[in-house]
C-alpha cells in the first residue's frame, strides 16, 4: 500500500477509535445525585441520542461526537445557503440585467431601446408587448451624476442590491413633464445644487428603465423624445455633457436573467464585492459572509461546500417557482379562495411588509418572476400608472396547458384609463413565450377584436384559434405550461374596491 494510501486509512481508523471511546464515554452510568441538584424543568435538556431528519445524533451531555458535528455542520451550511439563494436572488437579477445591458455599450453613454417593442426573443423577466422600454446603466464615482429624463414615461432608478431610489415621469416628481435628476453617490456629504430633483443612492452601480407609451400604435413619439432629451453626466460636466449612444435592441437576443444554479452565488458573490456594504441589510450580509461571501474576501468554496451550494441552489430554486405559482397565503390572493388571480405585491408594499413583519418568501418570489421596485407598483394611484393579476393555474386548479385551449371573460366596463391586456410567459424563463408570434399577447386596441354584445370580451388561448376567434386568440405551445399577466393602465377604483372582477381561465372541451 502507498503511502496516500496508509494516510487514508489511518485517518479512517482513527475517527473509528475516537468514534467508539466517544460512544463508551455516552454509554457511562447515571451521574449521581448531588447536595446542590435540583429538578431541572421540562424542555431545557436535550438527550443524547436523537433521531432527526439528519440522521441519528449522538451526544455526551451536550456535547456531540466528530460524525454528528460534521452532519450538523452541514445541516447548518445548507440552511445558511439556502436562506442566502432566498434573500439574495433579488442581487443576482439586478447582477444579469447589468451584465446584458453591457453587453450593448459602456455604462452613463450608451441608452438600450426597444424601439419597435420588446419580443419574445428578449430574455427579460415579465415585460409586456405594448409599452417601450428604454434602459441604461448608470455607474457613479465621488461626484454626484446628472440623470436628464424624458416627458410622458413611467422611469424608476433602483440601485445594485435592487432596492429603491426614486421615480420619475408620470409618477415622479417632474409630473411627466420630464427633468433633471440629481442622483448623489454613496457617503456623499459635498455641495447639493439647486434646480434638480435630487435622491441618493446607496451603491455606485444603478439600473435606470422607463417605459414610454405609443401614439396611434406608433413607438416613434416615445423614441425620439428619449433620443432628444436623455442624458447622463457627471454633474462637473453639466456645460459639455458626453454625447450618448442610443441603440435599438428590438428582435435581438438579449438576456438579463440570473442563473437559478449553484451559479447564483458567484453572481450575488460580484455586487457585494463591487458596492459599499452599508447599502445592505447586516443580517442578509451575514447570511452571505456564513457561506463565504464576504466583501474583500475571494469566495473560493471547497468541494464539499460546492456540493451544498448546489443542493441549496436546487431547494431555492423549487422553492420560488412553488411560491409564485401555488401560494398558500391568502395575501396572495384577489379573491382567496374564489379565483386563481394573484397579486405579486401581496401585502399592498413594495418592502414587502406587513404589520411590521417582512413578507421573506413574497420578496424572494416576486424576484424570481418580476424586475422593478418602486412604490407607485404597490400603492392605489387612480388613473395612473398600471396594476396586475397573474396566473399560472386554471379554474380549476391545474396548471396551464399549452395543448389545451382556454378561455378568459373579461366582463364589461374594465375599470382601466388607458387600456388593458394580457401577456403569456414561459414558466422556465418567466420572458414571453416564444411562440410563432412576435408579441405573444393581446390588448384592447388590437384592430378586428370581437366584443360582446354587453360590452364584455372573450380571450381565448391555445395552439389554435376557435373559429372566428382568430382576433381575440393568443397562440400556445403544445406540450409547454405557460403563465399569464393581466394588466390595467390607468387602474381606475372598481379594480381597487373589487367590484369589477375577472373571470378565472376556462378550460374549454
Amino acid at each position: 500500500m502507498n503511502r496516500k494510501g496508509r494516510g487514508k486509512l489511518g485517518q479512517w481508523l482513527a475517527g473509528l477509535i475516537s468514534t467508539a471511546m466517544f460512544s463508551g464515554a455516552i454509554a457511562a452510568t447515571e451521574p449521581p445525585k448531588m447536595q446542590m441538584t435540583t429538578a431541572i424543568p421540562e424542555g431545557i435538556t436535550t438527550p443524547d441520542n436523537v433521531d432527526t431528519r439528519l440522521g441519528e445524533l449522538s451526544f455526551f451531555d451536550g456535547v456531540p461526537d466528530p460524525a454528528s458535528a460534521q452532519k450538523i455542520y452541514d445541516f447548518i451550511d445548507f440552511q445558511h445557503a439556502y436562506q442566502a439563494y432566498m434573500s439574495g436572488i433579488q442581487i443576482a437579477s439586478m447582477y444579469a440585467i447589468r451584465q446584458g445591458l453591457l453587453e450593448f455599450g459602456p455604462a452613463n453613454t450608451t441608452a438600450v431601446q426597444f424601439a419597435d417593442l420588446m419580443d419574445s426573443k428578449a430574455l427579460f423577466l415579465t415585460a409586456n408587448t405594448t409599452s417601450v422600454y428604454q434602459m441604461a446603466w448608470l455607474e457613479l464615482t465621488d461626484e454626484p451624476m446628472v440623470i436628464e429624463t424624458p416627458p410622458d414615461v413611467l422611469g424608476i432608478v433602483d440601485d445594485h442590491w435592487f432596492k429603491y431610489v426614486a421615480d420619475f415621469g408620470r409618477l415622479g416628481p417632474d409630473q411627466g413633464q420630464g427633468g433633471k435628476f440629481l442622483i448623489l453617490p454613496p457617503g456623499y456629504e459635498g455641495d447639493v445644487p439647486e434646480g434638480y430633483h435630487v435622491a441618493r443612492t446607496n451603491t455606485y452601480g444603478n439600473w435606470v428603465i422607463w417605459r414610454g407609451f405609443q401614439v396611434d400604435g406608433s413607438t416613434e413619439t416615445a423614441v425620439k423624445a428619449t433620443q432628444e432629451k436623455f442624458k447622463i453626466y457627471p454633474l462637473s460636466q453639466k456645460a459639455n455633457p458626453p454625447k450618448m449612444t442610443f441603440i435599438n435592441v428590438s428582435g435581438k437576443e438579449v438576456n438579463t436573467i440570473h442563473r437559478m444554479d449553484a451559479a447564483i452565488f458567484e453572481e450575488i458573490n460580484a455586487v457585494v464585492q463591487a458596492e459599499p456594504s452599508m447599502g445592505e441589510s447586516e443580517e442578509i450580509l451575514g447570511i452571505l459572509a456564513s457561506i463565504g461571501i464576504k466583501k474583500g474576501q475571494k469566495f473560493e468554496p471547497d468541494e464539499r461546500m460546492q456540493g451544498i451550494l448546489s443542493a441549496a441552489a436546487q431547494a431555492g430554486a423549487v422553492s420560488v417557482k412553488t411560491i409564485m405559482s401555488r401560494p398558500r397565503d391568502e395575501m396572495f390572493y384577489f379573491y382567496p379562495g374564489e379565483s386563481v388571480w394573484m397579486n405579486p405585491f401581496p401585502g399592498g408594499s413594495y418592502q414587502w411588509l406587513n404589520e411590521g413583519a417582512k413578507l421573506l418568501d413574497a420578496r424572494a418570489g416576486f424576484h424570481y418572476y418580476a424586475t422593478g421596485i418602486t412604490p407607485a407598483m404597490a400603492k392605489k394611484i387612480i388613473g395612473k400608472g398600471s396594476k396586475y393579476a397573474y396566473t399560472f393555474l386554471d379554474k380549476e386548479g391545474y396548471p396551464l396547458n399549452g395543448s389545451e385551449t382556454y378561455r378568459v371573460h373579461v366582463p364589461a366596463n374594465v375599470p382601466a384609463k388607458d387600456f388593458w391586456s394580457f401577456t403569456l410567459y414561459d414558466n422556465q424563463t418567466r420572458s414571453m413565450l416564444q411562440t410563432d408570434a412576435r408579441f405573444p399577447g393581446i390588448d384592447n386596441n388590437r384592430e378586428g377584436m370581437v366584443q360582446n354584445e354587453d360590452g364584455s370580451f372573450d380571450v381565448y388561448f391555445g395552439p389554435e384559434a376557435p373559429p372566428g376567434q382568430e382576433n381575440n386568440w393568443v397562440q400556445t405551445i403544445p406540450g409547454r405550461g405557460f403563465n399569464l399577466i393581466f394588466r390595467l393602465y390607468g387602474p381606475l377604483e372598481p379594480w381597487f374596491d373589487k367590484t369589477w372582477r375577472l373571470a378565472d381561465p376556462e378550460l374549454l372541451p
